[in-house]
């Protein structure tokens, strides 16, 4: 994921092809390492291909994938069309916001800010 976000980064500063060594240098300017397999991997992936043209291509497979969570809310609030909607999806959200914190209390004494 780095490589991938460091070859964006390599195109938002205005290279349309970036190198290998471009994203060798910016993964290097934030200390982390560089797999070249990766790098050399995504680079004849997106070879010859246009950016916003795969991302775009990218949203619509994701757009099909389940992310799970929330969906009931946004259905019956969708579908109820009146004010009357609004409510059931509000006490939905009340209940997983408590369920949410049992959940959390139960972290066996251990923490990262001890």
């Amino acid at each position: 994921m780095k490589v991938v976000a460091a070859y964006l980064l390599a195109v938002l500063g205005g290279s349309t092809c970036p190198t290998a060594e471009d994203v060798k240098s910016i993964l290097g300017s934030v200390g982390a390492d560089a797999d070249d397999d990766k790098i050399e991997l995504l680079l004849s992936e997106v070879k010859g291909k246009d950016i916003t043209e795969l991302i775009a291509s990218g949203r619509e497979k994701l757009a099909s994938v389940p992310s799970g969570g929330g969906g009931v809310a946004v259905s019956a609030a969708a579908s109820g069309g009146g004010g009357g909607a609004a409510a059931p999806a509000a006490e939905a959200k009340k209940e997983e916001k408590v369920e949410e914190k049992e959940e959390s209390d139960d972290d066996m004494g251990f923490s990262l800010f001890d």
